[in-house]
């Protein structure tokens, strides 16, 4: 039997959890360095897999599959595809830098009468999340994903609640303390509701394939044994796309989102957008459009104006923030307008721009909210009006604050240029009025992020940042290897789009659609 690396990639860091839960309570530098360890193991099996994958190979590589609860016919089968193994590199890549900004993030709090914060707690749930998020990208067994699809919320909901933002605008802990449960509580109803109507489609779905396997699922419609009545398969979509658009999130299900990532702390705002959030617009590849095809192309006109919604809405509500960090997530709503426009718009260049989409905004949201929290941790402050002529105190921390800012408008040469080109190439081959709608998305984008630049870090030195220190070695070492990577793809974005344009093909085969022809007229 070979070695099962996709198990032993999601159940390291599952391991590594609970021994960093059991570091003894003095010794918070040991839980963080084993912590930190196990991270960048996870990141060298995930590396091994990515490697190993064949892009010309069969659809689903490295599986898995055993028997698990014979009963109900779920079977513990893993197996990944070139969008799954990307977002598994993606996640297993993003959480050492998650861990290294968050270094003090849990460390014991001065002057305040709580308790010490529980370190060991803070660390082990980061690595709980990480198992969780990769078990889902692997998970080829319906019912094995759903399980892990639910599973995450419970660390997200105590990293949320239990260890909110200490530069909070309510000065009073208990008022912001009472803010940081609201956010949790919030982002907890909203997912279970949409993990509840899932779990209803689930067993429907069970009870017309006789089967949780997608491979099962998938010979039966090629042999014609299943066949399902339209009204079902309708159905049975909205259940599950309800949980997708929850977790991604799409217009009108994300207010949960701006709450969320306000109350956290900078590097879990990261763990929840770039990594957890990715679920839900994977699952929409994955899931909602290869088990049901028709129903997917039935409900494409009604998804893609939701999706246009969230990229113009998302991008106007960031304009008007005064908060740095819940300007960056309904800046992220608008991304996740674009990727889910790409996946819907039902063409290659638009779903292998969607993908790539996932990939980039992981790294670019990381990039700019951890530099963001890096600064906000320096003043005690998220609001914007606070900060002003950062770049002449801390010339290091205002320059890569300016290329996250300027990979989020999708700056060409930086790599969410070429994933959103994609996206809007895609939707205007099949759609030509939402591809020009979607483009006011961009000119947006570039009010948002450029007036924050302005306003932060241009003009006089306000008297607070006067002394104001640059990056340091730990939070220099967090982000240059994510502005190298946004300029390394940005230019040659082509090892990636290797891995999942064969994917995609596969899931325009799905759904039968082929990309429409140029209508040029031949001149003469």
């Amino acid at each position: 039997m070979s070695f099962p690396l996709l198990t032993a990639t999601a159940v390291l860091p599952a391991l590594g959890a609970i021994a960093t839960a059991a570091v003894p309570a003095g010794k918070r530098s040991a839980a963080k360095v084993l912590a930190l360890v196990v991270s960048l193991a996870t990141f060298g099996l995930a590396a091994a897999a990515l490697v190993r994958f064949d892009p010309d190979g069969e659809r689903y590589q490295l599986t898995e599959s055993h028997s698990w609860i014979r009963e109900f016919g779920v079977r513990y089968e893993l197996g990944v595809d070139g969008i799954g193994v990307t977002l598994v590199a993606l996640t297993a890549l993003l959480i050492p830098f998650i861990i290294l900004a968050g270094w003090h993030d849990a460390d014991p709090l001065e002057n305040s009468s709580s308790r010490w914060r529980p370190t060991q707690g803070f660390f082990a749930l980061i690595l709980a999340v990480e198992a969780m998020v990769i078990l889902s990208f692997e998970a080829t067994d319906v019912f094995l994903f759903y399980i892990f699809f639910e599973a995450m919320l419970i660390p997200m909901y105590f990293l949320i609640g239990g260890f909110g933002d200490r530069a909070h605008p309510q000065k009073d802990e208990k008022a912001a303390a009472a803010q940081r449960s609201y956010a949790a509580v919030k982002f907890l109803l909203y997912n279970l509701a949409g993990g509840l109507i899932m779990l209803a489609a689930v067993i429907g779905l069970y009870v017309e394939a006789g089967s949780f396997s997608l491979a099962e699922i998938a010979e039966a419609r090629a042999n014609g044994s299943l066949d399902m009545a339209t009204s079902t398969e309708r159905w049975l979509f909205l259940g599950f796309f309800f949980a997708f658009a929850v977790k991604a999130p799409l217009f009108p299900l994300h207010t949960w989102l701006p709450n969320a990532m306000g109350e956290s702390t900078a590097p879990v705002a990261v763990l929840i957008t770039a990594v957890v959030d990715k679920v839900g617009t994977f699952a929409m590849l994955r899931f909602c459009l290869q088990l049901f095809p028709e129903a997917s192309k039935w409900a494409t006109p009604a998804i893609m104006v939701l999706a246009l919604i969230s990229i113009v809405y998302g991008a106007l509500l960031a304009v008007g923030q005064r908060d740095i960090k819940r300007l960056i997530a309904y800046a992220s709503i608008s991304h996740f307008g674009f990727i889910i426009l790409g996946i819907f718009a039902m063409t290659s260049q638009g779903q292998s721009g969607a993908t790539l989409y996932m990939v980039n905004h992981g790294i670019s949201t990381a990039a700019l909210m951890l530099v963001a929290g890096f600064l906000i941790s320096r003043r005690g402050s998220r609001l914007i009006a606070d900060y002003g002529g950062v770049q002449k105190t801390a010339p290091l921390l205002a320059g890569t604050f300016l290329i996250g800012s300027l990979a989020t408008l999708s700056l060409p040469g930086l790599a969410p240029f070429v994933s959103e080109f994609l996206v809007l190439v895609g939707t205007y081959a099949r759609y030509p009025a939402m591809g020009i709608i979607a483009t006011f998305g961009i000119v947006l984008a570039a009010l948002y992020t450029l007036v924050l630049y302005q306003r932060t870090m241009t003009g006089p030195v306000k008297p607070e940042l006067a002394k104001l220190p640059d990056l340091r070695l730990r939070e220099l070492a967090v982000v240059t290897p994510l502005i190298a990577l946004l300029i390394v793809l940005g230019v040659y974005p082509k090892p990636l789009t290797e891995i999942i344009d064969p994917a995609v093909k596969q899931t325009m085969s799905d759904v039968q659609k082929k990309d429409p022809r140029p209508d040029v007229e031949a001149s003469k």
